[in-house]
């Protein structure tokens, strides 16, 4: 855990829930969003890296790994990241969700 980690009160609480729950999808998930909100971009890409491999199903985590994945100019990857989404969104029946990967993917696609 770097300094920043440290100094963050909501980390360290994450941290101790992942401790407890280590593979819990939403645990690891607020990881990679709170590590996103303090500019951790690299940590942010770990963790949603590491969800999408041990929580495939946790099909939200798609969405905001492709899209930090675009804003970081790296367009062909995220371009793979949404498709793996939006199959899962599939499998999974979650209408909403497959919503949101084709618009953000199609969004990409026009940028």
């Amino acid at each position: 855990m770097n300094e920043q980690e440290k100094s963050s009160p909501r980390l360290l609480q994450l941290f101790g829930f992942l401790e407890a729950s280590p593979e819990d999808p939403f645990i690891n998930f607020a990881i990679a969003k709170e590590h996103e909100g303090l500019g951790n971009e690299d940590k942010a890409l770990s963790f949603y890296k590491k969800l999408t491999e041990q929580s495939p199903d946790y099909v939200g985590t798609y969405y905001h790994y492709a899209k930090l994945l675009g804003e970081r100019g790296e367009e062909s990857e995220a371009f793979v990241i949404y498709d793996k989404g939006i199959t899962v969104a599939q499998k999974l029946g979650d209408q909403h969700a497959l919503s949101e990967l084709k618009n953000a993917r199609l969004n990409l696609e026009l940028e």
